[in-house]
Formats: structure tokens, sequence, C-alpha cells
């Protein structure tokens, strides 16, 4: 089995930090989302992984994931020219699929399970599809299963006016490659692209069988800045591991879980964990609160921060309280001083600031 990882599109929800850089790369708990469904493929014993990028962001994808020796894997990159929708993808992956059955994983999803229990469900019951769904509040926002008691998937439909069910896809599948047969029978949806939707519901069509699991742990799309800040929760909750291996001076105070790489330095502080802070970090005369994320080569000084996510290169000086924020890289934010104390900014396209 191989796998194929989603890591295109322009991140339009993340703007602007996805102006600069692609969205499959900021980070949750200081590691790139990219790299959590990695890690669960690589957990699920696959090594032959596809990772479909765009012409915008592609460059930087291969910069940060290298060719996947790290995992002890082999990594092809496969450029998707268009966003033309997720059966698309595996359209232009199609070489590289080569016959072979595999997993299709989008790459700003995080699950709080393992996928190997899905991959094993696969081969034991030899499906054309496996699909993960999930129950939502929402499902008009998604695309939507009908199933059975017994989990055999009657049809799909992609944002429902009228929701057969509550149960939205999560944006993790399993093929065999029978969806290329399906692919190539339909036709772009009215937003002119290939939707896996109808892909899945022509394999139906077909007299295909496709099952589903759902899903009871946790599912985080973190397309936007609220649901990278839950994601920034959850992680910290559930998988942050204790280690300071930094310089924290006796007049410092550091509660809870909080883990702090080398070459940081506290100063005169209060940490309050769940804290991760990359290295290279300064804090000082500070107070880092419960569910915050710090990264690299990060100045802190004299301010307040909780519930945030800092990326690296940042500095906050005098900043008296901030909080549920999603501060990109080298951003300097700053208390000004001068005679008449008014705001000054300098802000980019489809920014958010609440004063």
């Amino acid at each position: 089995m191989k796998a194929i990882i989603l890591s295109g599109g322009k991140g339009t929800r993340l703007r602007p930090l996805t102006y600069s850089g692609a969205k499959q790369l900021v980070p949750v708990a200081n590691k790139p989302i990219l790299f959590y469904c990695i890690d669960n493929i690589v957990q699920a014993g696959i090594t032959d992984v596809g990772i479909i990028i765009s012409p915008e962001t592609g460059e930087e994808i291969k910069r940060a994931v290298g060719d996947g020796s790290r995992w002890g894997i082999s990594i092809e990159y496969i450029q998707q020219d268009v966003p033309g929708g997720l059966a698309h993808a595996i359209k232009t992956a199609r070489n590289f699929l080569a016959g072979s059955s595999f997993i299709m994983y989008l790459g700003d999803n995080l699950i709080g399970t393992r996928i190997d229990t899905f991959v094993r469900e696969f081969n034991d019951n030899s499906p054309e599809a496996l699909i993960l769904l999930k129950e939502v509040d929402n499902p008009k926002q998604f695309g939507v299963a009908d199933v059975t008691k017994e989990g055999k998937v009657l049809r799909l439909i992609e944002k429902p006016e009228v929701p057969p069910s509550n149960l939205a896809l999560v944006g993790i599948y399993i093929f065999s490659p029978k969806i290329h047969e399906a692919i190539d029978r339909i036709r772009p949806s009215k937003r002119g692209e290939l939707e896996i939707t109808d892909a899945i519901q022509e394999l139906i069509d077909m007299g295909c069988k496709v099952e589903s699991f759902i899903l009871e742990m946790w599912w985080l799309d973190t397309g936007k800045k609220d649901d990278m800040l839950t994601a920034n929760v959850i992680v910290l909750d559930e998988w942050l591991k204790a280690g300071i291996d930094a310089k924290v001076d006796d007049k410092s105070n550091i509660l809870g879980r909080v883990s702090i790489g080398k070459g940081s330095v506290v100063r005169e502080s209060k940490i309050r964990g769940p804290v991760v802070i990359g290295e290279n970090t300064v804090v000082e005369n500070s107070f880092i609160g419960p569910y915050t994320s710090i990264g690299n080569s990060v100045k802190i000084v004299r301010s307040s921060v909780e519930h945030s996510v800092i990326m690296d290169g940042s500095e906050l000086n005098e900043i008296e309280r901030l909080e549920e924020s999603l501060i990109g890289r080298n951003v300097r934010i700053f208390r000004n001083n001068k005679l008449h104390k008014a705001l000054r900014l300098m802000i980019g396209d489809d920014s958010v600031v609440e004063v």
C-alpha cells in the first residue's frame, strides 16, 4: 500500500499567514501539521509516500520535508498545476500509485488516533473504498454520508442543503485502484472541480463495496485561525512531554507540563503549562500562560501571553495581555511609548486586529 498527502492549495482561510507560506507547514505545538500526517502514515507501516504540491508553495514543502529519510521512508513530489479537486489530485498521482491500493490524507487534517486500525480493516475486508466519518454539528459545510447501521455507504453529498445525516467525511480515505475507473467516469462539479464525493458515489453506483468507519476521537480541519488554536490546545493537552533544556534563573517559576528547547533563556518569568517553547528563545519579565506554543528564536519581554501560537523569529515587547492569537514568523509587536501613544499599524491583506 502507498500513500498520497495533499499539500497544495492556496490556504485562503489562513491568510495572511499563507501569503508567504504553505498552510500545511503552520505549526501546532511547534510541529508542522504536515509532519503529524507523515508520522501517522509511517506508524501504519507505509514507506512509499507521494506528496501533492502546488506551484506556489511546492518548493517550501520540499525544503521542509526533504526526501523522507528522517522518517525512514521514500517521498516523491507530484505537482498539481491547478487546484482541480481531490479526485483530480488522485488523477495527477496516477503514475506514482501504479495500480496500488493507497491512503489519501489531506495535509491540513489532524486526528486523535492512529490510522493503522483502518488500514488493517481495509486489508481484512477488501472494499474498494474505506472512508472515515465524524459526527459534526454543521454538516451543511462538509461532504456528508448516508450509511447503514452496518457501516455500508449508500450515498454521498457534497455540502447538502438538507443533509441526510450529521456524518461528515474526514480528510483521510483508503482506496483500491478501482477509484481510478470511477474518476474517469465523473465530470467536473459546478465549481469546476473533480469532487472526491462524486468519485466515491460513482463507485457505489458501479456496485462496488464502500465501507465507512465512524471516528470516535477528535478530528480537526486546521483551515482557520480558531481551528489552529483548538488544535494547539488539544495537542498540548494530550501529547506534550515535559522537558526543560534551557537556562532558567532562580527568579522564574515553571508550573505544569512545560517543554523548552536548547539555547533558550528564561529570566524573571512565570510559565504555566501546558506550554512548549522552541530553541534559542528568550522569555524575560513575562508571563506565559497555558496552551501557548512559542517557536524558535522568539523574544518575549515584559509581556503576558496565553492560549496563542507565536511562530519563529517574532518579538513581543511590553504587551500587557495577548491571548487567542496566531502570530506568524518574524513579526514584531511592541508598545508605543511615544507622546500620544496612538496605535501605529502595518497590516497586510486579510488580517484581523482586535484592540
